[in-house]
């Protein structure tokens, strides 16, 4: 689903394939996409805002997730959704909540009037992102659909996605990257 600048830019600084590698559902890969190379960058973080922003549905006014993962997508998408003359505001979850300041787990100029997607970057269960859908439900919040940049879920994102009545885009599975999705 993805453009090519995106699964260029994913297997040029993002792919290893030099595993094994445990990932956080405790299963071993042989491969691993260290999104964080391409979300990180300065240009990989246009191509990702340019990618998101492309399947991103036109009601939503927020992007946001999981603090770390979700944190340069939400940024990336905000501000080329600027660039390109819409306002979209980016928000980040706190795993924890903070006990100083304001406190809290959200962070960002949001509130639950806002329409929001969730975001994640590679996902094998969609376990961070549905965390964080749940906590925005909890907060009232609408959560128009979630997006995963690197899909390797065999459907199980999808899937937990559809229980809570929320649409799931991914845009990079592995057959994009040239690896075998098991």
């Amino acid at each position: 689903m993805a453009g090519n600048a995106l699964v260029d830019h994913l297997v040029k600084h993002a792919l290893r394939t030099d595993g094994p590698f445990i990932l956080r559902s405790g299963a071993t890969s042989d491969w691993y996409v260290d999104a964080r190379q391409t979300t990180f960058d300065g240009v990989g973080a246009s191509v990702v805002g340019e990618a998101i922003l492309a399947v991103l549905d036109e009601r939503v006014v927020a992007v946001g997730g999981m603090t770390m993962g979700a944190d340069p997508i939400a940024i990336a998408t905000a501000m080329t959704a600027a660039a390109a003359g819409r306002d979209l505001k980016s928000f980040s979850i706190r795993k924890e909540p903070k006990d100083h300041g304001t406190g809290g787990r959200l962070v960002g100029p949001v509130d639950p009037s806002m329409p929001v997607a969730v975001l994640e970057d590679t996902t094998t269960t969609g376990a961070a992102a549905v965390e964080a859908a749940r906590y925005l439900l909890d907060e009232g919040f609408e959560i128009v659909q979630a997006i995963a940049l690197v899909d390797r879920s065999d459907g199980k994102a999808r899937d937990n996605f559809a229980e809570l009545g929320i649409s799931h885009v991914a845009l990079v599975v592995p057959s994009d990257l040239g690896v075998d999705p098991s």
